[in-house]
């Protein structure tokens, strides 16, 4: 277990909202693909670059996406954090790095564009 899977308590939580009807092939094992997606968003590394030990790549990316289609991310999300009583804490933040010359560039275009899209 890497250092940051879900536990055994997590997992008890989380099995039960996930999907269970299955098609075709055989399935990767759901915790296995879960802890893969965590440590790609934990990580911010592309798809590609998952560890095989949480399976295909290409599994976790579609998992990902079907289950957010699904709305699956939203219960597990409501179910983790009622297990811990509501002691869950998230932080989100994005860095953007801009060449040295870019900083005070003109912005080229409509105005009020730029005013636009700032205000949504």
């Amino acid at each position: 277990m890497a250092r940051f899977d879900l536990t055994d308590f997590e997992w008890s939580v989380i099995e039960p909202l996930l999907p269970t009807k299955v098609r075709g092939v055989k399935r990767v094992d759901d915790r296995r693909v879960l802890n893969g997606i965590f440590w790609r968003l934990r990580t911010g590394a592309p798809w590609a670059d998952i560890p095989a030990r949480y399976g295909p790549h290409t599994t976790c990316v579609n998992r990902f996406n079907r289950w957010r289609r699904a709305g699956h991310w939203q219960r597990i999300l409501e179910a983790v954090s009622a297990a811990y009583e509501g002691d869950v804490q998230m932080i989100d933040s994005s860095s953007i790095r801009v060449h040295q010359h870019a900083a005070n560039g003109s912005k080229k275009g409509d105005p009020v564009a730029w005013v636009a899209r700032a205000a949504a």
